[in-house]
């Protein structure tokens, strides 16, 4: 080494590292990035272990700034290749925000679709039981009728037609082996503009003139002449024009009775009466059908017979109208369908009257009616026969103020 000259000596100290000086670091080698939309995410390393590409804990996620295609799908829930709808830190795709707005819209269409079968049910089954009411003539014009009045005006009939009872049902009913049919029951329902309506008894042996057969009993002109003729003799003793007539048979009566459950009535006396097949205590109770028909029949009671069934017969009405048209009838489909049904089937109505019609009596006589019949002046005997004589002044000043509709005086109205 002495021999080496000075230039020698020179190079060797240029090429020979250090002692103090460190090596050189050598480049680190970095993770490739990860495929866009694949579900992993980028990371910014802070420092790295000498596992290749695995990050330390703590290292911070980078969050998408938008701009590219697969970045808005994962937005929006849509899947861009690799999986839609929101993910959270770690990566894993969460619930799609729209789930709950699309069963919000789903059960709304349920709904109104439900409630439109449901609407066109009603409607056409408000149709159907509308065309099942039978039809019959029963209002006509002719020279010298009574003009219209405010409000309405039902001329009610209770026949004893026999029709559509088996031979059996006759016997339990004890409604006789008599064919064919007479008016049984007649009353006057007056419905005001406003307020409350008034149920008039029309006596079936009232005296009155018969169109073409001289005078006799009011129930004679439906012998005579069927509901015309009837309805004509009503309007012409009466000054009040008849805007709806509704007819009910024995059978029907049952029917209709049953429908609604039966009613309540409060009976003011025992009575038994094997012709009406009736043994009836004193006291509220409930009627089915038949005893109800039998309730409302029976002339075995009071010194004038014919007036307390009228009594019975008011009685009656106002029970079953009101219950028929009470909210746990109506709202009750178990109770109301039925009911329809037998209503359609068991009345006669005029051309004019439809099912809304008869609903509308129902809702008009919830609150109760005012409840009479017409003043009596005498009972004389006429050919043999007893009829009913009218107190002329007080019965015209009954059907006037009906007429008008305005409230009965309380001197004419008779219990």
């Amino acid at each position: 080494m002495a021999d080496e000259d000075e230039a020698t000596r020179a190079y060797r100290r240029t090429a020979r590292p250090s002692a103090a000086q460190p090596p050189a670091a050598q480049p680190r080698a970095e993770a490739p990035a990860a495929p866009a939309g694949s579900g992993r995410e980028d990371t910014v390393p802070r420092a790295r272990s000498k596992v290749y590409g695995k990050p330390r804990s703590g290292d911070s996620p980078i969050r998408p700034l938008g701009g590219s295609g697969h970045e808005a799908g994962d937005r929006d829930g849509a899947p861009h290749g690799g999986g839609g709808g929101p993910r959270g830190r770690d990566g894993a795709v969460r619930g799609g925000g729209r789930g709950p707005r699309r069963t919000g819209r789903t059960v709304l269409r349920v709904v109104v679709v439900l409630v439109v079968l449901l609407l066109v049910a009603a409607v056409a089954g408000y149709f159907w039981i509308g065309s099942r009411l039978k039809p019959v003539e029963s209002l006509t014009d002719y020279s010298g009728r009574p003009a219209e009045t405010p409000g309405e005006d039902w001329l009610l009939v209770g026949s004893d037609s026999r029709a559509g009872l088996t031979a059996a049902q006759r016997r339990k009913l004890a409604t006789g082996k008599a064919v064919g049919k007479r008016t049984d029951t007649m009353m006057l329902l007056h419905i005001p503009e406003s307020g409350r309506p008034t149920l008039v008894s029309l006596p079936r042996d009232s005296y009155v003139p018969i169109e073409g057969h001289g005078s006799g009993k009011l129930n004679a002109a439906y012998a005579f002449g069927g509901p015309k003729l009837l309805s004509k003799t009503v309007e012409r003793v009466t000054g009040i024009r008849i805007d709806h007539y509704m007819e009910i048979g024995f059978g029907g009566f049952v029917g209709i009775v049953d429908a609604v459950g039966g009613v309540n009535i409060c009976v003011k006396q025992d009575i038994k009466d094997p012709k009406a097949g009736i043994d009836l205590k004193k006291g509220c109770q409930d009627m089915d059908g038949g005893t109800a028909l039998g309730y409302v029949r029976t002339r075995a009671t009071g010194a004038i017979p014919d007036f307390e069934r009228t009594q019975r017969q008011r009685q009656f009405f106002s029970a079953v109208v009101q219950k028929a048209a009470s909210p746990g009838t109506l709202i009750n489909p178990f109770t109301s369908v039925p009911l329809a049904l037998n209503a359609a089937d068991s009345v006669a109505v005029d051309p004019g009257t439809g099912l809304f019609d008869l609903l509308s009596v129902g809702l008009a006589m919830r609150e109760g009616p005012v409840a009479t019949a017409v003043p009596v002046g005498s009972l004389p005997t006429i050919g043999g026969q007893a009829v009913v004589k009218w107190d002329t002044q007080k019965a015209l000043r009954l059907f006037e103020a009906l007429a008008a509709d305005k409230q009965v005086p309380k001197d004419v109205i008779t219990k």
